[in-house]
C-alpha cells in the first residue's frame, strides 16, 4: 500500500505547478463540494489557475456557498491542467465517466480523502480515515502550508465538516474538529446564518419525501436494524433531486435500541443505492458494504448493487442482522 504523502510534499507539488483541476464524487454532498471550494479558492488566492468540476454539478441545497458557481459540469473537451486533486472520493470511478474522460490526459493525481476503503489511486495520496471529514484535512493542509484563507474557504470548510459530522454530533468528531470550528469563528464565520442556510432551508418536497419514507419504515427480526426505501415511482412522483434525501437517514438512526439504519434507493438504471449508518463500532458497516462491492467508514458506508429492490433488501439486511448477532448486541 502506498504510504501517505506529507503536507510538505504536497506543498512542494503546489509550488512546482501552476494549473490544477479539482474534483469530487458524483451526487456530491456538503463535504465534497465544501472541500472542492475550500481548496480551489485558496489556490486561486495564491495565484494558481484552478478549474473545479463535478459530474453532477452543485446541488441546490449548497448553491448558497459563495464561489459555488465556479464548479462546472464536465464538457466534451479535455481539461488543460498539470495536476488533478480528487477530494472525498473513495474510488476513482465515483468521480463519474464524463469527469474521468475530461481529465484523462492530466499527468499527476493527488488523492485526498477520509474513507478507510480508499485504495490510494493517486500518485500522491493523503488518506486519513480518522478524520471526520475531508474538509478538516483541507483545513489542516492550508494551515500547515500557510496558504491563503479567504472568507469563502472558511465558510466552505465549515459546511464540509458540519454536514459530514451530523452537525458535530457523530463519534468521529474530535477535539481538533472543535478547535478548527473555533478558529473559523475567530476568522469571522457567521455560524447562525450559515447553519440556517445549511439546515433550515429545505423545499417542501423533502418533507413529502420524509412522509413517504416513513410509510415504508421497518425493523428486522432482531429489532436492532431500522430501514426504509425510496422507489423510482416515489422519486418521479415527487420530482425529487438527489440532495433531497441528504441526512434523512438520521431520523431512523435516532430510534432507541436501533444499532444500524439503512436507506434503500431504487436508481433510474435499475441498481440499488444503499446507505448504512451504525451507532456501534462493533458493527462495522464498511466491512458489511465490502461484501457487496461497497465501502466507506466503520459507522457510515454505502453500496451500489444490482436489483431488484426486494432482493437487495433481503441480502443486505440478512448480512447486517448476522453482524449484529455476531457482535452480541
Amino acid at each position: 500500500m502506498k504510504s501517505n504523502a506529507t503536507f510538505e510534499e504536497i506543498g512542494e507539488l503546489l509550488n512546482r505547478h501552476h494549473s490544477f483541476v479539482i474534483l469530487s464524487h458524483v451526487r456530491p454532498d456538503g463535504d465534497a463540494i465544501g472541500s472542492q471550494l475550500a481548496l480551489g479558492l485558496a489556490l486561486e488566492a495564491a495565484g494558481k489557475r484552478v478549474v473545479m468540476i463535478n459530474e453532477d454539478g452543485v446541488p441546490d441545497n449548497l448553491a448558497f456557498l459563495h464561489g459555488s458557481d465556479k464548479i462546472m459540469t464536465p464538457t466534451e473537451g479535455a481539461v488543460d491542467a498539470e495536476v488533478v486533486f480528487a477530494l472525498d472520493t473513495a474510488t476513482k470511478p465515483r468521480l463519474g465517466d464524463k469527469v474521468l474522460a475530461s481529465v484523462k490526459h492530466v499527468p499527476v493525481w493527488v488523492n485526498i480523502d477520509h474513507h478507510i476503503s480508499n485504495p490510494r489511486y493517486g500518485q500522491v495520496n493523503y488518506i486519513d480515515a480518522k478524520s471526520p471529514a475531508t474538509g478538516q484535512i483541507i483545513y489542516e493542509l492550508l494551515m500547515a502550508l500557510g496558504l491563503p484563507f479567504p472568507d469563502e474557504t472558511r465558510d466552505a470548510i465549515y459546511v464540509a465538516v458540519s454536514t459530514d459530522t451530523g452537525s458535530f454530533q457523530y463519534p468521529s468528531t474530535t477535539a481538533k474538529t472543535y478547535d478548527m470550528a473555533a478558529d473559523l469563528m475567530r476568522r469571522g464565520l457567521d455560524v447562525g446564518t450559515i447553519n440556517s442556510q445549511t439546515y433550515d432551508n429545505h423545499p417542501f418536497r423533502r418533507i413529502q419525501l420524509l412522509q413517504a419514507l416513513l410509510n415504508t419504515l421497518g425493523l428486522t427480526a432482531c429489532g436492532r436494524v431500522a430501514y426504509w426505501e425510496l422507489t423510482a415511482l416515489t422519486r418521479n412522483r415527487l420530482k425529487l433531486s438527489p440532495e433531497d434525501s441528504e441526512g434523512l437517514i438520521d431520523h431512523i438512526r435516532a430510534i432507541r435500541g436501533v444499532i444500524v439504519a439503512v436507506f434503500f434507493e431504487e436508481m433510474a438504471d435499475g441498481k440499488i443505492r444503499i446507505s448504512m449508518r451504525s451507532k456501534d463500532r462493533k458493527v462495522d458497516v464498511c466491512v458489511i458494504a465490502s461484501q457487496f462491492g461497497g465501502g466507506g467508514h466503520a459507522l457510515a458506508a454505502g453500496i451500489r448493487m444490482a436489483g431488484p429492490l426486494d432482493t437487495a433488501k433481503e441480502r443486505v439486511l440478512a448480512a447486517i442482522d448476522d453482524a449484529v448477532v455476531a457482535a452480541g448486541l
